[in-house]
């Protein structure tokens, strides 16, 4: 993990994607040392991932005309 993975970028990922998602940090995350900033963001990384997983999905938007 070089980044955070923010909940933005989580939005459009279905729940699949997010499991498989949440199984590839983890693997990170048990490769990381105790401390470092790697870690730190394979954790929150981790937390985001959670949390999208925990929220219904999102209805689908209506058409609006004009747009």
């Amino acid at each position: 993990m070089s980044r955070i993975i923010t909940p933005s970028e989580l939005q459009r990922l279905g729940p699949q994607e997010l499991r498989s998602l949440f199984h590839k940090v983890s693997q990170a995350l048990a490769q990381t040392q105790p401390g470092t900033q790697e870690r730190r963001e394979a954790l929150a990384s981790l937390e985001n991932i959670q949390r999208a997983i925990a929220q219904p999905p999102a209805p689908p938007r209506p058409n609006q005309p004009g747009f």
